[in-house]
């Protein structure tokens, strides 16, 4: 029982709260969304009731974002082209000053997991997002989710298997991704071709994530060839009002291109023996505007 007025306790847990459901949805409105649900229905609660509010408030939330996935789910059978998921301010310098524990944080959030997270089944994402980002202990996951324990072990097996099957290998040394990701974006911003091949690996892959609503590529670019003379393309073609802000989404170094000051297109990579083997590029309107120009 706390004795804490309901605001309080709930700001408390709020950035967790937010950090599960976006791990959970991979859509910042909808975290949003599915937090803003589980403070309605804390402060409505019997709170005298609650003897660990960070339980019950990670319970709710985790529930409520499973029933937004479901419904999520339905809606990206029309999505048009690739789908990425909404970019995610990070900074996780000032959460977890250990570099093992950016690593990992960083890792759960970067969009080739949470890309690979949305073919797993509801449960079976809150299971691996508890476990894997949070590290929350199985049976308190049991609790949580009113399962056993076992399926629950079960779960989180099937979830490690299909995303370590599926995930791509890449780097995460911060400051090597960094180095390269900004030595990529000056020679895309420039188009430079022959600076472009030479940090591209020969089977790079570009995915460009519009809605319908933007020009992107409307399928998957693979080879350095195709993805290189394409950034290129961009660059000439780019407006004389276009400006860019370096950000941190996702758990690593991005490139925001605003054009007139308004946000256009996100630009980051993932990279795996040191070279560009991945490269994402957000344009869907819908997904950038909350990052707006300071």
């Amino acid at each position: 029982m706390t004795t804490q007025p309901a605001t309080d306790v709930f700001e408390e847990h709020r950035p967790l709260l937010m950090a599960v459901a976006y791990r959970m949805l991979g859509r910042v409105a909808d975290a949003e969304d599915v937090v803003q649900e589980a403070w309605l229905r804390w402060y409505h609660a019997d709170r005298e009731e609650v003897r660990e509010p960070r339980a019950y408030l990670v319970r709710v939330t985790t529930r409520l974002a499973i029933d937004r996935l479901r419904q999520a789910q339905r809606r990206a059978e029309a999505y048009v082209g690739p789908w990425l998921p909404e970019p995610y301010l990070t900074e996780f310098a000032d959460t977890a000053p250990d570099s093992a524990d950016r690593a990992v944080l960083a890792d759960t959030v970067s969009l080739a997991v949470l890309v690979v997270l949305e073919s797993l089944s509801p449960l079976e994402r809150a299971v691996f997002v508890l476990r894997e980002a949070f590290g929350y202990p199985y049976a308190e996951i049991a609790t949580l989710l009113e399962r056993t324990e076992p399926a629950v072990r079960q779960l989180a097996g099937r979830a490690r298997r299909h995303v370590a099957e599926r995930r791509p290998r890449y780097d995460v040394e911060p400051t090597r991704r960094r180095e390269l990701t900004e030595r990529f974006l000056a020679a895309a911003g420039e188009g430079d071709l022959a600076g472009l091949m030479s940090l591209l690996a020969p089977d790079v892959r570009l995915v460009g994530d519009s809605g319908g609503k933007a020009k992107a590529p409307v399928r998957v670019l693979h080879t350095a060839d195709k993805v290189g003379r394409f950034l290129v393309g961009i660059a000439r073609t780019a407006p004389a009002d276009r400006t860019h802000r370096v950000l941190e989404t996702n758990g690593g170094p991005a490139l925001l291109l605003l054009t007139g000051g308004e946000p256009d297109s996100l630009f980051q990579v993932d990279i795996a023996d040191g070279r560009i083997s991945s490269v994402y590029i957000i344009r869907n309107p819908d997904k950038l505007r909350h990052l707006t120009a300071p």
